[in-house]
């Protein structure tokens, strides 16, 4: 397994344009199989997650050529509606191919999705809203079995705003017939581009970015071009780097309509905060300001992907923040690693309370999952001496070439396989 050698104390400095957001392209990518034609997907990021979700649709019989951070994927061979165990096994998001293999096949046969151990993350709200359409489901021996002699408009009401079960009736019910609803659908800026991939192709979707989604199916649909919006996540881990070595850094590309709750949160710590059309310049010269209380929530709210490198953040912070999270009961795998470089955490369920100290000091720490993986590379920033960070598996799920980026803006970063 590969490792990064961080070399922390040096202030981070850099301009460079954003990769394509992951949690975007990924159902992005599911969708392509739902037209049976030829895709150009641009700002492709290159992804541990992407490689997979490719040998996902390769496995379906598609075509998949990268050129460089384009992917074009033609779906008119696609012979399968299976995807195997151990192409579900790799990650979570690959249950989103269900609804768009259903809807292209009217059949669909996928084992139980793995990815990071950070929490239950039940399928139920996806079964139930499919069986809703008219789906038959049935479980058995770890796989998911759905049959439709044909899928029909249906009122779904979500318990929770779920960002996966939101994508998956998308998909399915594009081509359904009549209309469906989705109410306290999940708002996250993802779902808004997925809508926007669909409508290229000839869907009929409103709503997006809202709590109400309306899909009036259409009979058919056609290959499109799009460019992927920009990883919010991946900026507010740069932005916190910056920070966290009191540096400055500017994002070409950057929404900064998708990151108020970040922004605000590093405006409040002492960071100064520019924000342009389609970038995102931060400045900190001086030791952060504790942040109080951060509570993770649904979008708009403060996101769970980017709790973790702001602890590091608060880990060196003037005072106490207490963090809360209200998504994934197991996110606090990167507490303990940090706790070995010297920060002053203590956990209580779903809280931590972290005090600030003056210093953290490097170590051997072993990233668990995502983003606590990318909190770890921002406290090896920050931190006095050598940082070696095991397990870079996980962080290249969703950070493109991270030392790339940060070596070119300043840091010392290296990565040893």
């Amino acid at each position: 397994m590969g490792r990064l050698v961080i070399e922390g104390g040096r202030r981070i400095d850099g301009e460079f344009a954003l990769q394509g957001a992951k949690n975007a392209v990924l159902p992005i990518l599911a969708a392509t199989v739902l037209n049976g034609g030829k895709n150009i997907v641009y700002n492709c990021p290159e992804l541990s997650d992407v490689s997979s979700t490719i040998e996902v649709l390769e496995n379906l019989g598609c075509k998949v050529v990268r050129h460089q951070n384009i992917l074009e994927v033609d779906s008119s061979d696609m012979n399968s509606h299976t995807i195997p165990e151990r192409l579900m096994r790799k990650m979570r998001s690959s249950i989103i191919f269900l609804g768009a293999i259903i809807a292209r096949c009217k059949k669909a046969c996928v084992s139980m999705p793995g990815g990071c151990e950070i929490g239950q993350r039940p399928i139920d709200l996806h079964l139930k809203a499919l069986r809703a359409l008219g789906i038959e489901i049935t479980e058995s021996h770890g796989y998911i079995n759905c049959v439709a002699d044909k899928i029909t408009g249906a009122d779904i009401h979500l318990d929770f705003p779920s960002v996966g079960a939101t994508e998956n009736i998308m998909l399915a019910a594009c081509t359904a017939d009549g209309i469906t609803t989705i109410e306290n659908a999940a708002r996250e800026p993802e779902i808004m581009d997925l809508q926007n991939f669909l409508n290229r192709m000839g869907a009929r979707i409103s709503g997006g970015g809202g709590s109400v989604i309306r899909i009036e199916g259409v009979k058919k649909l056609s290959g499109v071009e799009h460019t992927i919006m920009p990883d919010r996540i991946v900026a507010g881990t740069y932005l916190a780097a910056a920070a966290a070595t009191k540096g400055q850094i500017i994002l070409n590309g950057a929404d900064c309509t998708h990151m108020s709750a970040i922004l605000n949160l590093l405006s409040d710590m002492g960071c100064r905060i520019y924000r342009e059309e389609a970038r995102v310049i931060l400045t900190a010269n001086r030791r952060l300001l504790a942040a109080a209380t951060v509570k993770t929530m649904p979008y708009p709210g403060f996101p769970t992907d980017i709790q973790s490198p702001f602890m590091a953040l608060a880990a060196i912070a003037d005072g106490t923040t207490i963090f809360i999270e209200n998504i994934f009961e197991n996110r606090y795998q990167h507490v303990d690693e940090l706790v070995r470089m010297g920060a002053d955490i203590r956990l209580d369920g779903r809280c931590a309370v972290v005090v600030g100290a003056e210093r953290l000091t490097g170590a051997n720490v072993v990233a668990k999952e995502l983003r606590g993986g990318a909190a770890l590379v921002v406290a090896g920033l920050a931190a006095d001496g050598i940082t070696t960070i095991e397990n870079t598996k996980y962080i290249d799920r969703g950070y493109e070439r991270i030392e790339d980026y940060l070596a070119l803006s300043g840091a010392k970063i290296t990565r040893k396989e």
